[in-house]
């Protein structure tokens, strides 16, 4: 029997929970299933919030052709191979060979490729009946774990719109995916799943699968299922198929009790039964960021050597000790994000076992540097002002003139450049005349900033 987590996979876009910023009514990717009018994109979140699933759905509900790839098994060759297939199929559409509706049941072939249509081989003779409106749809899983000549392969067929390239990732796509493909591409992010929609998941699985629906379940506590999953809708799904296939009910009137302490000591009997890797990935990567924004250099090494044993990309290390540089420590040690940089740049050259030393090396530095998060703060905070107030007006002698008309209209008048004056320093209105006085960088207590403020104090008398 097919895994809960699988069996429960919407196909509908209507049975499809969460997301609703993505594909509520009138949000983006809604409007390009109702429109038909559908572009590449690329969806960053979390394991277990619908990625895959809502590439598949997509497919669906404009029936196209649909090939999948994963970054892990794939190379160049069966990309090329997948493109390939995607422009025969566009060169039947282009000769009007297709004279019916488009299939709905595509499944994967040996190798990952979705290649078969209503368990037929995708070939001439197959797709002749079929009638495909639009490009192909080609997603790739885990893509940023292309390399850089995997990803310029698909530059063309996505340019040309031989393909409509649809990717998945847990990482920024800023980090890995290459420029000249992310320019072509919008970025979605998708979020972990909220209570509502994870309880609502459990109702809906415990009413419809065909396995758990004839047997009597009482779900008296849900505060221990929604703490694990931490808004992973396979997470939930895979806890509640281990519970509900090995836990002893102590109520002769149920055939499974689910309490807090159930769900507790199922999985921490079975802690891989759940989560093979996604506790190695998240919560350690957690425990050590948090170690080093706590100072606690001891746990942060440790932390580390738990990633280190267990094979963890060196550059997801990297990238949240940049992170951390920038976060927490801040503009109490500027050096730090240098360090934690030249980290990042270290591992991407030499690869383990020797990357561990330059990531040890960082993580000890960040651990012990002073902390700060005045700038992290700050740019929240003026984000939250600019969502607030929208398009403010640059103030005329702060704007350029590079026309005549512009200059006429006052534009960059009574500008005063800053370093003919003493110390590089003149009083002027840098802000938008709504916020005046507004301020967005509040000190903290370490050294730095505080020779920091005490020159801005010296500068602007306030």
């Amino acid at each position: 029997m097919l895994p809960l987590a699988e069996r429960m996979r919407p196909k509908k876009l209507c049975d499809y929970i969460g997301q609703k910023h993505l594909v509520g009514e009138g949000a983006i990717l809604r409007q390009m299933i109702e429109t038909g009018n559908l572009s590449s994109f690329i969806l960053w979140g979390p394991p277990g919030v619908g990625k895959t699933t809502l590439a598949r759905i997509i497919a669906n509900e404009l029936e196209r052709p649909f090939y999948t790839l994963s970054a892990v098994t794939s190379g160049v060759k069966e990309v090329r191979e997948v493109i390939d297939k995607a422009r025969q199929s566009n060169h039947l559409m282009a000769g009007g060979l297709f004279t019916s509706a488009a299939a709905t049941n595509i499944k994967p072939s040996v190798g990952g490729l979705f290649d078969t249509i209503d368990d037929q081989p995708l070939s001439a003779t197959t797709v002749s009946n079929r009638e495909f409106t639009a490009s192909p749809i080609l997603f790739i899983d885990e893509i940023h774990r292309f390399s850089k000549s995997q990803q310029d392969s698909l530059l063309g067929a996505v340019e040309e719109g031989i393909i409509t390239l649809i990717g998945a990732t847990t990482e920024n796509p800023s980090f890995e995916v290459i420029t000249p493909l992310l320019s072509r591409c919008a970025v979605y992010v998708l979020k972990p799943l909220g209570k509502e929609d994870l309880l609502g998941l459990v109702e809906r699985t415990l009413k419809t699968d065909s396995y758990l629906k004839q047997k009597k379940i009482d779900v008296r506590e849900t505060e221990s299922l929604l703490r694990y999953s931490g808004g992973d809708a396979r997470k939930l799904l895979n806890i509640l198929d281990l519970v509900t296939g090995v836990a002893g009910s102590y109520d002769e009137n149920y055939d499974c009790v689910i309490d807090n302490d159930t769900v507790t000591k199922q999985l921490q009997q079975n802690p891989v039964a759940y989560d093979k890797d996604g506790e190695m990935h998240y919560d350690i990567i957690s425990a050590f960021i948090k170690s080093i924004r706590g100072s606690d250099p001891d746990a942060a090494i440790y932390w580390l050597a738990r990633m280190v044993a267990a094979g963890e990309d060196p550059k997801f290390i990297a990238r949240r000790l940049v992170i951390s540089a920038s976060e927490d420590i801040g503009l109490a040690n500027p050096n730090a994000l240098l360090i934690a940089n030249s980290a990042f740049d270290a591992v991407s050259k030499i690869g383990w076992p020797e990357g561990r030393i330059p990531l040890a090396m960082a993580t000890v530095y960040l651990a012990t540097s002073q902390k700060s998060n005045s700038a992290y703060m700050a740019i929240n905070d003026a984000l939250a002002m600019v969502e607030k107030t929208g398009n403010l007006p640059v103030p005329l002698h702060l704007r350029n003139a590079p026309t005549k008309l512009m200059e006429e209209l006052g534009y960059g008048e009574e500008y005063k450049y800053a370093h003919d004056y003493q110390n590089h320093f003149v009083k002027q209105q840098y802000m938008p005349d709504e916020l005046i006085d507004t301020q967005f960088w509040h000190i903290q207590g370490s050294p730095a900033e505080q020779k920091m403020a005490e020159w801005m104090k010296h500068l602007w008398e306030k």
